[in-house]
């Protein structure tokens, strides 16, 4: 059976992923750099990993109005993310089309990492359809069509050569850590934040563990990989109302709450 994002994007587990989706996003030096300047998400974390899973969930499964909703939301909070070049700073601009492909490939890669260490490899038929739909992602957030590589092999070939030269600044270092070492958050989520940073160290390319100062070794390895490999046996056997319960939760919160700042 063929699975795309429809099949596998309603799936709680995703989240496991959603601190390494964050940090990659950060390392982009244009990004880190607006995320600094504009956001107040490290004392909002939980508002931001739900906005940008409900703009997942309303790209996929949401209704007309549900779509429209969320990229109104989308919009209104990029338009003052920008900044002219000047002796300061080089600028950015979150309308950029490289920025919104990055964002966009940080996503996709994340989802197929974590899909993939839960489900195992997916054939040919479900990734390119998986990878298919991870572009209506960008284009619905205005990235040109022709801008998302063209198949898999492209797209691994563009990750490939950002993640070899990928480090964090000291932007992205700051807003990383103050997202990965809460002081504002609910107790509930300082509580599972170990465990979050775990799962993001493990799932970091080497050089962005070390960057943001997330500590690793041979028995951190090991661990991860049982971790992992317990997590795939037990989670596919949860029931369906509790693997897709967080998407249920932001496509209802997304007709009934105000939009949030960033």
């Amino acid at each position: 059976m063929v699975r795309g994002l429809a099949d596998l994007g309603a799936e709680g587990i995703l989240l496991a992923g959603a601190g390494r989706a964050i940090l990659l996003q950060l390392a982009d030096p244009a990004v880190g750099r607006g995320v600094a300047e504009h956001s107040t998400f490290t004392d909002r974390p939980i508002n931001r990993l739900k906005g940008t899973l409900t703009y997942v969930y309303a790209v996929v499964y949401g209704t007309d109005e549900q779509l429209k909703e969320v990229r109104r939301r989308v919009n209104r909070a990029h338009v003052p993310v920008r900044r002219a070049a000047d002796v300061n700073s080089p600028g950015y601009n979150a309308y950029d089309a490289e920025l919104q492909l990055w964002v966009t490939a940080t996503l996709y890669d994340t989802a197929l990492t974590i899909t993939e260490k839960i489900y195992g490899p997916l054939d040919d038929e479900s990734a390119d359809a998986m990878y298919r739909d991870y572009a209506k992602l960008g284009t619905a957030l205005q990235l040109p069509e022709h801008k998302w590589p063209k198949d898999r092999a492209a797209f691994r070939r563009y990750w490939d050569e950002r993640i070899r030269t990928l480090r964090a600044d000291e932007n992205a270092v700051r807003v990383g850590r103050g997202l990965l070492y809460p002081k504002r958050a609910a107790p509930w989520y300082r509580a599972i934040m170990p465990f979050a940073r775990f799962l993001t160290a493990g799932l970091l390319p080497h050089q962005l563990r070390n960057d943001f100062g997330l500590p690793w070794s041979d028995n951190h390895e090991r661990r991860f990989h049982r971790t992992m490999k317990a997590l795939a046996v037990i989670y596919p056997k949860l029931p369906q109302r509790i693997r897709h319960g967080f998407k249920n939760y932001c496509l209802n919160q997304l007709e009934t709450s105000p939009a949030q700042p960033r």
